[in-house]
């Protein structure tokens, strides 16, 4: 215990105060289990926020990035080398799109879709410079950059970080009448999450996407779907717009594309958007270095070989079924797709984090969003018997009275 005190004074005294982590201090993880500094072993129910879809330390990826890491690790784009046409090729044949632009991070893999989407505006659908709008969805969440923070409808996201970037309009997300009642001549895209996870696993009404697309379709508009969080098996399908057969212009991955060793992101479409950009217009030092390709190549190999997507789509059914079996006095909604799953809490009975407390207390590490909803995604290689284990905790936690001391 006084060690664990003492990182976590450390990490509090000397780290800027962007996070409010649970405490526990993690040392080693394997599977879809991590141990603390003093022993004591968890099932990882978060997953990263969906960056370990193939569980901790998987041996393929991490053979993949000692054994590149031997050889090459970094040219930076200003020379080929023998990894990063591979990863091309294999993320292009695996998502159906025929170009990639590889990043680092899904912040900036997202940046990077904006930036298409707006020289598509001028080059190609002919809106005067700098006049393209791009609607985005309420609730959204892409990332921390000052432009992604622009168009987010969460107030302390943007609280003190003004002046922010001009051009996007907001909608209600799940409403494809609004949607399209918002277009208008200087529209270039519509970009938008298919569940919205850090917003607190919101599904949409079934048919949106499908929907957004046909309007989309109909107006010239470009469809951007941002699957950094829901992407590589999460939601059940490779890819959470997948449910409604539907193919965006753009598509935006990450998290899982590392495999939990590295970040790795990219932004998927075909040649009639990606050649908008010219040498020079964009980049990155690290995006598409060799030891990125090696562990994205592993990373989806993992991924499509043992099924993971499959995976998530029966245990996800079976996970949600357990919790709504549950009862709890104290659940309002439970929400999700595949091993993507929202345990909403009533305001009545206080805040997720509570919650999430209590769990740390008997194993299992999760996360609470925007206060009232506890976060379910554990890597997909977890089993049933593991499912089955967190199930007999999460029961008594929602059930037992609050605040009560037993168990933690």
């Amino acid at each position: 215990m006084k060690e664990a005190m003492e990182i976590v004074q450390t990490m509090d005294f000397w780290g800027a105060r962007i996070a409010n982590p649970l405490p526990v201090v993690l040392v080693k993880g394997e599977g879809v289990w991590v141990t603390d500094v003093e022993g004591n072993r968890y099932l990882d129910m978060l997953a990263g926020f969906s960056v370990l879809n193939q569980g901790h330390r998987h041996p393929q990826i991490i053979n993949a990035l000692m054994e590149q890491a031997q050889r090459l690790t970094l040219t930076s784009r200003s020379f080929y080398n023998d990894q990063t046409g591979t990863f091309f090729k294999k993320i292009c044949e695996l998502t159906g799109f025929e170009k990639v632009l590889p990043m680092n991070t899904g912040a900036e893999a997202v940046e990077t879709a904006v930036k298409a989407v707006r020289k598509w505006a001028l080059t190609v659908k002919g809106i005067p410079e700098n006049m393209a709008e791009i609607i985005v969805c309420a609730n959204n969440f892409a990332g921390r950059t000052i432009t992604l923070i622009s168009f987010s409808t969460v107030q302390q996201y943007q609280h003190g970080f003004g002046p922010f970037t001009p051009g996007f309009t907001i909608v209600p997300f799940g409403d494809a009448v609004a949607l399209e009642e918002a277009i208008s001549p200087n529209t270039a895209a519509v970009l938008m999450e298919p569940i919205q996870g850090e917003g607190g696993i919101i599904v949409p009404p079934a048919g949106y996407l499908r929907q957004v697309r046909e309007i989309t379709q109909k107006h010239g508009v470009l469809m951007v779907l941002d699957e950094v969080q829901t992407g590589f098996g999460r939601t059940g399908k490779l890819f959470a717009c997948q449910h409604e057969g539907v193919k965006p212009d753009i598509l935006v991955v990450g998290k899982a594309l590392g495999g939990g060793v590295y970040p790795v992101s990219a932004v998927l479409a075909d040649d009639s958007i990606m050649s908008v950009f010219s040498p020079g217009d964009h980049g990155s030092t690290f995006a598409g270095n060799p030891l990125a390709a090696a562990v994205g190549l592993a990373a989806m190999e993992v991924v499509v070989n043992e099924k993971l997507s499959e995976r998530s789509a029966e245990l996800g059914d079976y996970f949600m079924e357990k919790l709504v079996d549950i009862n709890s006095p104290y659940v309002r909604e439970i929400r999700g797709k595949g091993l993507f799953v929202g345990v909403e809490i009533k305001p009545e009975s206080g805040y997720a984090r509570y919650f999430c407390e209590k769990l740390l207390h008997q194993g299992i590490l999760c996360k609470d969003a925007h206060q009232q909803v506890i976060r379910f995604a554990p890597p997909l290689v977890i089993t049933k018997d593991e499912l089955d284990w967190a199930l007999e905790i999460i029961q008594r936690v929602l059930t037992e009275p609050l605040y009560s001391n037993a168990n933690g």
